[in-house]
């Protein structure tokens, strides 16, 4: 497989994704996009009023989203996203977008990401030490009550998905260097 020109860092509410996403852009001088700025008002105000989102709700900003990425993979731009994509359906559709759901809206045509490689980032923790997080952050509007629903909703990525797992108990460097030795090996 050729070197992705996508990293998804993926996983639920407080894993870091945000984190190790900008850091891993940085360190390749890809572009960043963090998925939950482009949550829609509606989504961040149910979310807010503690009330999970559905695949009604998320189907579409999955397919924004995957339309963002193929107009930058299309013009050569490599770039990471982070976004809790905690179904498989939901990275398929970041990857394929409207031939995945019949709810995306987009204009990008046939042209799909199915050729484009994508290496997914599972940052990957228990329930405690995540809760634990989420109860340190501020001013986020996802409130911590909704996590267990993420870990409910949470399908891990698994054969055929070119994927790695990494563990959210390590320090930022040593996710940041396990990525980085995957890249060099793809």
């Amino acid at each position: 497989m050729a070197a992705p020109g996508v990293l998804l860092v993926m996983g639920v509410s407080g894993s870091g994704k945000s984190t190790v996403g900008a850091q891993l852009a940085s360190e390749l001088g890809w572009k960043f996009y963090d998925a939950d700025d482009y949550h829609p008002e509606e989504n961040r105000r149910k979310m807010g009023r503690g009330i999970p989102l559905n695949d009604q709700d998320r189907i579409p900003w999955l397919c924004n989203l995957h339309d963002i990425l193929l107009r930058d993979v299309s013009s050569g731009q490599h770039v990471v996203l982070a976004c809790s994509a905690l179904k498989k359906i939901y990275r398929d559709i970041l990857l394929r977008g409207k031939d995945s759901a019949p709810l995306c809206h987009g204009e990008a045509g046939k042209e799909e990401l199915a050729e484009m490689p994508l290496l997914v980032i599972h940052l990957s923790g228990s329930f405690e030490v995540i809760s634990g997080r989420l109860l340190q952050r501020k001013g986020h509007f996802m409130p911590p009550e909704l996590l267990q629903s993420q870990f409910d909703t949470l399908e891990p990525p698994s054969a055929p998905e070119n994927f790695i797992q990494i563990s959210v108990d390590k320090k930022l460097p040593e996710i940041i260097a396990t990525v980085m030795e995957t890249l060099q090996m793809k």
